[in-house]
């Protein structure tokens, strides 16, 4: 699992994430953005994350989302 930074210093996390992606399309991805309107939202799915979480991050919110996704990858 993968908890991406969308704006990265040096690059973008979105092109990270389709990179990955490409080598392991199983990986689990949750894109981390402080940009959460729909067209970002919408981009984090086009690029390949499995889900998003806004920050501030609530710390609960993020790991109720993170076992969700390994629910849904076992099953």
């Amino acid at each position: 699992m993968v908890l991406m930074d969308v704006r990265l210093p040096d690059t973008n996390g979105l092109i990270l994430t389709k990179k990955m992606k490409k080598i392991n399309p199983q990986i689990i991805i949750i894109a981390q953005t402080a940009y959460a309107s729909g067209d970002d939202i919408k981009a984090c799915f086009e690029a390949g994350c499995n889900n998003y979480i806004s920050k501030p991050i609530i710390r609960e919110k993020l790991l109720q989302m993170i076992n969700n996704s390994f629910e849904k990858a076992i099953i």
